[in-house]
């Protein structure tokens, strides 16, 4: 029964966005607790974690920086990131694109092996993708790691936008054919720009999980001093009998930052984008 009281709807509505408001707040205390320790000494962190620090010492993120090669493994996951995203949406879209235009069952049976592939957990295939790599010559390397992470992340993005594609008319395509559009120039100029809100969800997504993977690239990149992400590296920070919390706390934080810089720049596409995909 729908609900035709005003003043019910608005107390349900104050009451959720109370409810979620603490929920927020909840989960960003991990965050902020890391923040305020990360200008705070050794000792006066293990006096007490949820303290102010008494003074602000940038020190920690100057040893961070230099104990973890920020500026190098920086680039790196730079590097394995964009273009491991950018693949991945570009592939993906194509392929979902072909896919839902296509209608035979050769193509509803690829659909339903790529959706069969993403109950798969990653540790169920670790050692045979490793081993793959290994026979293949691409471990080591950044050129092999990029498509692998183009393996692992294509078939949730062609499942996201598989349902996006059957939403855009029709008639756009056929009247681009008549006017003698190719099918490549149809897709890139009409069709992919409609797929820009999922699209960019999917690149959200992507990239921060790319960004913050620290199994793959120990997997593929180990052996290489010169390649090494930035979770790789903040492995530094921690030794075989003391670890230095302060300077790890302040170098999650270093790791961090790009992250919330590229999350703030790209938020509003990510609820239009889940509902865009998910519910055609």
């Amino acid at each position: 029964m729908i609900e035709n009281d005003p003043s019910k709807r608005g107390t349900k509505g104050i009451v959720a966005t109370i409810i979620l408001a603490v929920v927020s707040l909840f989960m960003l205390l991990p965050i902020f607790f890391a923040v305020i320790n990360s200008f705070k000494p050794y000792s006066e962190m293990m006096t007490s974690f949820i303290s102010f620090p008494s003074k602000i010492d940038l020190s920690n993120y100057a040893k961070a920086w230099k104990v973890a090669n920020y500026q190098k493994s920086f680039w790196v996951s730079l590097v394995i990131t964009a273009f491991s995203t950018i693949g991945t949406i570009i592939f993906a879209s194509m392929a979902a694109y072909k896919l839902a235009r296509t209608k035979t069952k050769l193509s509803n049976a690829l659909f339903m092996i790529f959706v069969f592939s993403m109950t798969i957990p990653f540790h169920a295939i670790m050692i045979p993708l490793v081993q793959l790599a290994n026979r293949m010559h691409i471990t080591q390397s950044i050129q092999g790691i990029i498509p692998i992470y183009w393996g692992m992340y294509i078939p949730f993005a062609i499942f996201m936008l598989h349902g996006f594609v059957k939403s855009v008319p029709l008639e756009l395509e056929e009247a681009a054919m008549l006017e003698g559009s190719s099918p490549f120039h149809t897709f890139f100029k009409i069709v992919f720009p409609l797929m820009k809100t999922p699209a960019a969800t999917l690149a959200i997504l992507d990239a921060l999980a790319i960004w913050n993977d620290f199994l793959m690239p120990m997997l593929i990149l180990s052996g290489n001093p010169n390649l090494k992400t930035i979770p790789m590296t903040q492995v530094n920070l921690f030794g075989q009998y003391t670890s230095e919390w302060n300077v790890a706390i302040a170098g999650l934080v270093l790791g961090l930052i790009p992250c919330l810089i590229f999350f703030l720049f790209m938020q509003k596409n990510i609820v239009g984008g889940l509902i865009a995909g998910a519910v055609k």
